[in-house]
């Protein structure tokens, strides 16, 4: 993904853009073609061409070359050119902008009642399950036989759905029905990878299908999440039996496949299926997809910001998962404003195992093993990164020799390639078994795999601990126990080490993520086309698979907002994301601080949002933070984005008002105060927002301020909200001053704050951030 500017204006950015393009040209002559996105001002069609498309057949470009036309949410086309042919194209004045395709990555049965839904109470009962709503998910498809697609009990698909079922191998529109109503695929970016004369990134059809069908995994488990049926008796190899049920079990589920397995998903098809998904009528969008190298392109630059923007301006929810790459700071991602953007946390159900060494002592762990057990047989125990070569440590293929392995117990450090595939490696070099230890920066963070052979997870304290033995005695050994399901685990929710944490790397006055959702060991239904693990020599079957990552967050919030938007219907995007931020949880289970599984420290909004996902409350929020498509646009004028750049994400020229919006003034439902290093010794930063009582209609609401920051006071004036029939919306005005030069900040590089308007019945509270940056 492209660079962070933060320091250039988006006009100079632009232009620079449009540079690097073009400086390729001369040194194209011999250069493949590649796929290039256009974004084309439809304004200046001329009136002689019926459609766009004989338009831009016949002014930019050959109809072979073309792959997709895109006319809802984002005007123009995808095309296989050369450089210099893109670079042509990019010289006509009705072209706004040019991007190179890119690939991005996936984000790879309790969480409905950790999230506090019950049977016939609160939501689920007052929204008759989302039975009228349609929750579109862009991932590898769809197994469409498994038991939480089925469509018993459910009325007829919703009339306004204008929707198909491709055929395509192995599926054709029998396999859709009143739940799974919708399928597509989109794989011409994919297979254009390069090249004019067919397709030089062709689908491999040995592993993948060409259809809806699902060949990967993930697209079954992230569309159950978000709307699986009850199916009864669901497990995995034993683990996580009771029932399996998504968060919206009665909602509709359309599915997009853009993701191809092992090749990821292209620009190209993820902004066509947005054009599909908006024109089809789905309600809400879920997408697990994310930049994959940590670094966030500029929104005019982001065909993801781009889609969900014509998405969420048509009034379709679209939540999106913030990454993988916690716990590093900033490495959050899917930052645009109109997204909601989820973090992941735990649920209160462990899979633990433990490890017994020889001396005695015995050490906690995560596994989903499930094959025959070690029955208390001590091993010996070796670690083969004590030769210092790196591969050795990490279980690289080809890295353990046999005779040093076979009949043991190794220990693999974590990174550089998949968990379960360090245990195949240990596994045909001859081990019995395998302690995975985690390095420094995933800490104490552990997931749950279905592993190959005896094999257990363990954080990176008990890592060294165990090293440390295998370097000190003379015979070290050891054995492993594995200890089945555990519910009722405290503390939870823990806030995932490997959740991407902010501040936002793209407009830090912005807080992301939004809020974080259960993400880690999450039940749900998987494709028959690979086993557990996802490995090609994995030969299991299984009709549910626990999986970890924000992929499994964000379906949680795609299922919440299908509730929310059939109890109100008249919501928008905003609101609904605005009832789940305010009425999130900070708390655990034990009623403390939630915890950050990479340090033990309790954990922030840098990490968590405004908090947990806690949808029992989400449903009646009293008061939400609206925000209208203007809205949106003055915030991009505000960050210093021109008409024209601001088009390309609009699709509409748009005009900045005469004196320039404040970025802060966004009527988001948390606050982020930015003093610079050098500034006075006091300084001050004024916020506006505008409250909307969707509760009683005459309603007083108080405000209270949380704060225990040195050196920081917050004013909000007024101090007291009456709501009555004839008055809908108030405003107030907060002011946070600090003493910049006293200012102590914890180790995130801030402190924080809330800010919570309460009735004595609802509580509406927003995260408040205190930062320092360096001026520019």
């Amino acid at each position: 993904m492209g660079e962070t500017l933060t320091s250039i204006s988006p006009p100079l950015v632009f232009s620079i853009f449009f540079l690097f393009i073009f400086s390729h040209v001369l040194s194209a002559e011999n250069e493949l073609p590649k796929t290039f996105i256009f974004r084309v001002n439809s304004y200046s069609k001329p009136s002689i061409f019926p459609t766009h498309y004989h338009w831009y057949t016949a002014e930019f470009t050959e109809q072979t070359h073309i792959l997709h036309v895109y006319d809802t949410v984002f005007h123009g086309f995808s095309a296989v050119l050369t450089r210099q042919q893109a670079a042509s194209v990019g010289n006509h004045p009705s072209i706004l902008a040019v991007f190179e395709d890119r690939r991005r990555q996936l984000h790879t049965t309790r969480s409905p009642q950790f999230l506090g839904l019950r049977n016939q109470r609160g939501l689920w009962s007052e929204s008759d399950y989302g039975s009228d709503v349609i929750v579109g998910v862009f991932d590898t498809g769809i197994w469409p036989e498994r038991r939480s697609f089925s469509d018993v009990n459910l009325g007829p698909i919703p009339r306004r759905w204008k929707g198909v079922c491709e055929s395509g191998e192995k599926f054709s529109p029998r396999n859709c029905n009143k739940k799974l109503i919708g399928a597509r695929f989109f794989s011409k970016g994919h297979e254009a990878g390069s090249g004019f004369s067919g397709p030089l990134n062709p689908i491999n059809e040995t592993v993948e299908f060409r259809s809806p069908r699902d060949a990967d995994g993930h697209g079954t488990h992230t569309a159950s999440t978000a709307a699986g049926r009850y199916a009864f008796q669901a497990n995995m190899s034993g683990y996580a039996s009771g029932i399996a049920k998504g968060v919206a079990p009665k909602a509709r589920l359309a599915v997009y496949k853009v993701c191809w397995k092992n090749s990821g998903c292209f620009d190209s098809d993820i902004l066509a299926a947005f054009d599909a998904a908006v024109t089809d009528g789905v309600d809400v969008i879920s997408i697990s997809i994310g930049g994959g190298d940590g670094i966030a392109s500029p929104y005019y630059l982001d065909p993801i910001a781009i889609g969900s923007y014509g998405a969420v301006s048509r009034g379709v929810f679209v939540s999106s998962s913030a990454g993988n790459d916690g716990p590093s700071g900033m490495s959050v991602t899917n930052l645009a404003p109109w997204l909601t953007t989820v973090g992941a946390g735990t649920i209160d159900r462990d899979f633990p195992a433990q490890i017994t060494m020889g001396d005695g002592r015995k050490f906690s762990g995560v596994s989903l093993y499930s094959g025959e057990a070690l029955n208390g047989k001590m091993y010996q125990l070796v670690y083969p990164g004590k030769s210092g070569i790196l591969g050795d440590s990490l279980c690289m293929e080809n890295s353990l020799d046999p005779k040093q392995v076979t009949g043991r117990i190794v220990v693999c450090d974590r990174g550089s390639s998949p968990r379960v595939a360090k245990g195949l490696v240990v596994k045909k070099a001859g081990g019995v078994g395998m302690i995975l230890a985690n390095g420094i920066s995933n800490g104490e963070g552990l997931v749950g795999d279905a592993h190959l052979l005896p094999a257990c997870a363990v954080g990176s304290n008990e890592g060294d601990i165990i090293k440390a033995y295998i370097t000190s005695s003379s015979n070290p050994t050891a054995t492993i126990d594995f200890k089945g399901t555990i519910l009722g685990i405290k503390p939870a929710p823990v806030l995932a080490s490997f959740s991407a944490r902010g501040p936002n790397g793209l407009n830090p006055q912005l807080l992301k993520p939004d809020l974080i959702a259960p993400g880690v060991n999450i039940l749900a239904a998987w494709s028959d086309a690979v086993g557990p693990t996802g490995l090609d020599s994995d030969t299991r079957r299984t009709e549910f698979n626990i999986l970890s990552g924000t992929s499994m967050a964000a379906p949680h919030v795609s299922g919440a907002a299908a509730l929310l938007k059939s109890a109100h219907p008249d919501w928008s995007p905003a609101a609904v994301r605005s009832a789940m931020m305010t009425t999130a949880s900070v708390l655990d289970n034990r009623n403390l601080p939630m915890l950050d599984e990479a340090t033990g420290n309790n954990s922030t909004p840098y990490d968590f949002g405004s908090g947990h996902l806690n949808l029992g409350n989400a449903m009646d929020p009293g008061l939400i933070y609206d925000i209208t498509n203007t809205d949106y646009v003055n915030f991009l004028c505000a960050i210093g984005y021109e008409p024209k750049v601001i088009q390309v994400i609009t699709r509409v020229p748009e005009n900045c008002p005469a004196k320039k919006p404040l970025p802060e003034n966004l009527n988001y439902p948390s606050f982020v105060a930015m003093f610079p290093v050098a500034s006075k010794k006091l300084a001050s930063k004024m916020f506006i927002r505008t409250v909307t009582n969707v509760g009683a209609v005459n309603s007083v609401y108080h405000v209270s301020v949380e704060s225990q920051i040195k050196g920081v006071t917050v004013t909000v004036k007024p101090s007291r909200l009456v709501f009555s029939e004839a008055v809908k919306k108030r405003s107030y005005v907060v002011t946070v001053t600090a003493d910049t030069r006293n200012l102590k900040l914890d180790p995130s590089g801030a402190v924080f704050g809330s800010l919570t308007w309460t009735d004595g019945k609802h509580v509406v509270r927003s995260p408040i951030v205190v930062t320092q940056i360096e001026p520019l």
